[in-house]
């Protein structure tokens, strides 16, 4: 017996509402680290952690408030179906992803030198997803307008518009974490003559969560096409648990609670392992 579209669209509310939780938590933890480490705070981190948030919050009290009219005063079979609510709800997810992956997009950049070139592709297929997303709400009350899944003739419009975002998440985590690993790497000539590496231990950490915290996002996403794809009820659960927030809100606090692999200079032997070429 498969899982019923209210069972999935309550299991994935009741998700929310921890994650919710926990990343209000993050939430307020990275702030305090923005106000606190100048370095690390700037106009673009603020205004994208902040959007972030309140569009989190947003889609959370909507998808909530359709939890409690449910209950309290329409049949519980109709949870599932989708409403006018619902679809703001959908609509502010696919701009929390946007944000998320423009929250990356700037850090690839940072970590890149700024250098706009390299992010181009990914910001364009970020772009390019969201762009496939907006005319799904009305699409789907021209189809069908209670469909609690997306309805086969936009299913493919409607995977463009999440393969696309996870595209971009893929090429972003990629650059980063090959960026920090080739400048956590030196070349010099050691005191015989023979040419070593330095390796910046202090940046391993940070490269693994971000690297982790972008692999957590993009399980997610990629999990959630496969479902639209076959369009098993249980998109629900992913399509209202949302990760976008919690993973660029860890990226902020790691990065904010030591120093970046781009901004660790070699100052001492105890922070260097040296590794030999020959």
């Amino acid at each position: 017996m498969g899982v019923s579209v209210n069972v999935s669209a309550a299991v994935g509310t009741v998700c929310e509402a921890f994650l919710y939780g926990v990343y209000c938590a993050l939430f307020m933890i990275s702030i305090v680290i923005l106000i606190t480490r100048y370095r690390v705070s700037n106009r673009v981190i603020w205004v994208a952690n902040c959007l972030l948030f309140m569009t989190s919050t947003a889609h959370f009290a909507l998808v909530f408030n359709h939890f409690y009219i449910a209950l309290d005063h329409a049949p519980f079979s109709d949870f599932g179906n989708e409403t006018p609510a619902l679809m703001a709800a959908n609509f502010l997810s696919s701009l929390a992803n946007l944000i998320g992956d423009l929250l990356l997009l700037y850090r690839c950049w940072f970590v890149w030198g700024k250098n706009f070139y390299v992010i181009i592709l990914p910001l364009l297929t970020a772009l390019g997803g969201f762009g496939c997303i907006l005319p799904i709400p009305s699409l789907v009350l021209s189809v069908d307008p209670t469909s609690p899944v997306p309805p086969t003739d936009i299913v493919p419009l409607t995977i463009a518009g999440y393969v696309l975002p996870l595209c971009t998440n893929v090429m972003v985590t990629g650059l980063i974490a090959g960026r920090l690993w080739n400048i956590s790497r030196i070349p010099i000539i050691d005191e015989h003559g023979k040419p070593v590496i330095i390796k910046i231990t202090t940046g391993g950490r940070p490269m693994m969560l971000i690297i982790e915290s972008g692999a957590l996002y993009m399980v997610t996403q990629l999990v959630y096409v496969v479902l639209v794809a076959i369009q098993n009820p249980a998109e629900a659960i992913l399509s209202y648990a949302a990760t976008q927030g919690i993973a660029s809100t860890l990226i902020i606090i790691r990065v904010g609670l030591s120093s970046s692999l781009e901004q660790t200079a070699p100052t001492t032997s105890s922070n260097l392992i040296f590794w030999s070429q020959s």
